[in-house]
């Protein structure tokens, strides 16, 4: 029990740090023109955020033989580990290792090298979740990879892009504060509801039918799209009442809107937590 806890607890952090250094990267990519003032910190937040992602993926990874042997004393076991060496979980490491690896160096880079590699190392370990998990067994493999990696890719621009928006909203202008959450705001509203069809694609193609919901399984889904239903709720907050208001310089609406963004980040966060316990303990069977 021990291990299990553990394990999906590193998993758990995995997914956050990992989607935080991506995302972050992604927003300086799309938006890092605006965010002059606040490029400084943004890269150091990326960089460490990756570094801890790398630290945690290996431990994860180290920690894989003794989740199969039950015990702690499975980190010892030369053919456990051989195994774990062997299998699709030392793909995935690696796929995600060198995707953070690639991300580092854009971030640590100037010029029009930076948008290629940021952008090889996002694919590179948003890809590598398709080799694991219930997608990588499923039939309908290659559809449901696809569907999976644009579902992570939405969640990384959202997940990675609430750090910036509330530094901006502290270094920046208040004109560039909104004019960046405004920016940000115009991408959300057309790849958010691709959010929504990817997950619900990824629930009927592999849960079986309404009975599926009435699981351990089907219970988290549901825990997942009650967080998702909030997180609108907040967007619209942000852009319809928020986001203009910050770029106006009410003080009140910008304290507002910091707090939006954090609770906006718990949720995600949460989520991801959620995914990282139906990851490592249920199937949709």
């Amino acid at each position: 029990m021990m291990v299990d806890a553990l394990s999906v607890a590193l998993r758990a952090l995995s997914f956050v740090a990992l989607f935080q250094a991506a995302g972050i990267s992604l927003f300086l990519v799309l938006f890092g023109r605006l965010v002059v003032a606040s490029d400084p910190t943004l890269r150091r937040a990326a960089t460490l955020s990756a570094l801890v992602a790398m630290g945690v993926l290996v431990a994860e990874y180290v920690l894989e033989a003794a989740r199969m042997s039950g015990d702690f004393s499975g980190l010892m076991d030369l053919t456990l580990q051989s195994q774990v060496m062997h299998s699709s979980t030392a793909a995935a490491l690696a796929g995600r290792l060198l995707g953070l690896v690639l991300i580092i160096l854009a971030l640590r880079l100037r010029g029009i090298s930076v948008v290629p590699l940021s952008v090889a190392g996002i694919l590179l370990l948003t890809s590598a979740f398709a080799l694991t998990g219930h997608t990588a067994t499923h039939p309908e493999r290659w559809l449901l990879s696809l569907v999976l990696i644009a579902h992570l890719l939405v969640v990384m621009f959202w997940f990675g892009a609430l750090v910036p928006l509330h530094v901006a909203s502290s270094r920046e202008s208040a004109a560039i504060a909104g004019e960046v959450t405004e920016a940000f705001s115009v991408i959300a509203i057309w790849v958010v509801p691709v959010l929504l069809v990817s997950g619900l694609m990824l629930s009927v193609l592999l849960v079986k039918g309404f009975a599926g919901l009435r699981t351990t399984y089907g219970h988290l889904l549901l825990v997942k799209l009650a967080a998702f239903a909030a997180l609108m709720g907040l967007g619209a907050l942000n852009k319809w009442r928020l986001g203009p208001a910050v770029s106006r310089g009410d003080p009140r609406a910008t304290a507002a809107f910091r707090r939006s963004l954090k609770s906006e980040y718990i949720l995600i966060a949460g989520a991801l937590s959620v995914t990282a316990i139906l990851t490592s303990f249920y199937s949709p069977d």
